[in-house]
């Protein structure tokens, strides 16, 4: 199975994107959850079976891209033990 993991920052999507293992693993890189809307149907499209999601997009995030797919494949995200929300909130900044 083909699958494509989807991290979201300060990225361009035409650039920042690889592909591992004779191309059955893919990482991309997204500015917002919207181009990950769009970037999930051209996964899709091009026969990847399993998204998932860095921990940025949290759950509604990830339902967006969900509907994007419209539930056709699993898209999951990561997320953190709660005790390390401070170590979170320093890393990455609070919401």
């Amino acid at each position: 199975m083909k699958f494509a993991f989807m991290i979201m920052g300060d990225f361009d999507t035409d650039q920042d994107s690889a592909v591992i293992h004779e191309g059955s693993a893919r990482i991309v890189g997204v500015a917002s959850v919207e181009e990950a809307c769009a970037e999930a149907k051209n996964l899709l499209e091009e026969g990847i079976g399993c998204i998932e999601l860095c921990g940025a997009f949290g759950p509604e995030g990830a339902r967006q891209v969900i509907r994007a797919t419209e539930g056709k494949i699993p898209v999951g995200y990561i997320t953190h033990l709660p005790e390390q929300d401070g170590l979170y909130r320093t890393v990455f900044g609070s919401k």
